[in-house]
């Protein structure tokens, strides 16, 4: 058993397709629009290793409440090394999204934490 995919709701669809592809070599697939549900489109980010994630819009969607909150927190994605971590957390600095700098977690890991366009937060470990 695997996990297919993961599924985030976006404000900007191509802001976030750009965004996946930029930091994490994301191969991004065409819009698809629902016919069932006007007014729905998405987008497949398909990282280097094959795990997906799915970028979805829709008019009904909100900006993210700033609290937390029942649901998924965040996604973590495993580079390959702590030289990998500390590079794409350079680029993030530079291009404003980096929330937390690399550091050693007390459960073990060497990660940074950075914000998609929409704030969803990404950990980025080795």
């Amino acid at each position: 058993m695997r996990l297919a995919h993961v599924a985030l709701w976006t404000l900007d669809l191509d802001a976030a397709a750009a965004f996946w592809r930029r930091c994490f070599d994301a191969e991004v697939g065409d819009v698809y629009e629902s016919r069932n549900r006007p007014g729905f489109r998405s987008r497949f980010a398909r990282l280097p290793d094959g795990a997906a994630v799915e970028l979805m819009t829709g008019p009904w969607v909100e900006p993210m409440a700033p609290a937390e909150r029942v649901g998924w927190d965040h996604v973590a994605v495993s580079l390959e090394s702590e030289a990998a971590v500390d590079a794409l957390a350079a680029r993030c600095k530079a291009d404003g999204c980096l929330l937390s700098g690399p550091r050693w977690t007390g459960d073990g890991y060497y990660e940074a934490v950075i914000a998609a366009p929409d704030g969803t937060r990404i950990e980025i470990t080795s």
